[in-house]
């Protein structure tokens, strides 16, 4: 019986320990080239992932940020690891400092700045120009 119980609550606690707790330093194992896209009549950084950033691609990750609801009626959110007066956008880091949202249905109203732990599968971009490098994707508060 005693192993038993062992077993059950092994298997109620392994999601919590199968995320990885991620960090923004982590997220900086990426270099940019600049490539000019055709269709968008403009250059854009062009992602080149390093090891430690590849290994963690559809893994289940948290990281802790500013939340920056955009335009929450559409469900365009973006995790910062600045605040929105400082965000890459206005000069403050670069495009490895945000991470791109699909949050899960039901999510809570967020605030512009409130800091959050978010939870989800990371995926990485490098072709898609109107999306971000990073996103996670089912995406919850942790």
């Amino acid at each position: 019986m005693p192993r038993l119980l062992i077993f059950l609550l092994m298997l109620i606690t392994t999601p919590v320990w199968a995320q990885t707790q991620i960090t923004w330093e982590t997220l900086r194992d990426v270099r940019f080239t600049s490539r000019y896209h055709k269709e968008a009549g403009a250059s854009y950084y062009v992602p080149h992932f390093g090891a430690s950033v590849k290994a963690l691609e559809g893994k289940e990750v948290y990281l802790k940020g500013y939340m920056l609801p955009l335009l929450p009626e559409e469900n365009m959110f973006i995790l910062s690891s600045n605040p929105y007066s400082s965000c890459f956008f206005c000069g403050t880091g670069g495009p490895e400092s945000i991470v791109e949202l699909r949050l899960k249905p039901g999510h809570p109203r967020f605030k512009m700045d409130q800091v959050v732990t978010i939870q989800g599968k990371l995926k990485l971009n490098q072709d898609d120009i109107n999306q971000c490098n990073y996103i996670l994707d089912e995406a919850e508060v942790y």
